[in-house]
């Protein structure tokens, strides 16, 4: 699989989404691969402002091409955690992540970017800002007791390629709010 198939099918989910007004961000891998150095992955993290009211609509939406539970969704929803949307065709597995009801939840929102898809007709999609992923892949990293070699060269991968582009004091102060401002001031001394 390609960094194109994941790109492809998010791209239907996340055209559904905005059409029903949903704001979201793609995370995870697929953010650091667009943001830093393309790599393989299973599925993708999407983050969505995701309320009750969306899921009859979305599940209109979804079917007949991607599997969707609606009341698996409902339950996420009530616990702010997550739900996966899975495209029948390709079996590829997007796991949609309620957003948060805490500032720096709210402000990862604000601070997404609009990623121009090459080859895509001006297509384009919203992204975690590399600060922000550079972020929780140092938070990811640190949960995982510092053990897992892709977290971590996920964050070096993002400051390599947008080195010169990062709000290096934002980036220091959500470092801080997350908790891992000694990851970062390792990996950038």
């Amino acid at each position: 699989m390609t960094l194109a198939d994941p790109i492809r099918v998010v791209k239907k989910v996340t055209d559904i989404l905005q059409e029903l007004g949903i704001r979201y961000l793609v995370g995870g891998s697929l953010a650091s691969s667009l943001h830093g150095i393309p790599r393989a992955t299973q599925d993708v993290d999407v983050v969505a402002e995701i309320a009750e009211k969306h899921i009859a609509p979305l599940e209109k939406k979804l079917s007949p091409g991607f599997y969707f539970d609606a009341k698996t969704a409902r339950d996420a929803i009530e616990r702010r955690s997550s739900f996966n949307i899975i495209d029948k065709e390709d079996f590829f597995k997007i796991d949609i992540f309620v957003q948060g009801l805490d500032d720096l939840s709210a402000m990862e929102m604000d601070r997404r970017v609009m990623y121009q898809l090459a080859d895509s007709n001006g297509q384009s999609i919203y992204v975690c800002s590399p600060e922000d992923i550079i972020a929780h892949k140092l938070y990811w990293y640190k949960l995982g007791d510092g053990v897992s070699e892709r977290q971590w060269n996920d964050a070096v991968n993002v400051i390599k390629v947008q080195k010169e582009r990062l709000d290096i004091d934002y980036l220091k102060r959500i470092c801080r709010a997350r908790g891992v401002l000694e990851l970062l001031e390792k990996l950038i001394s």
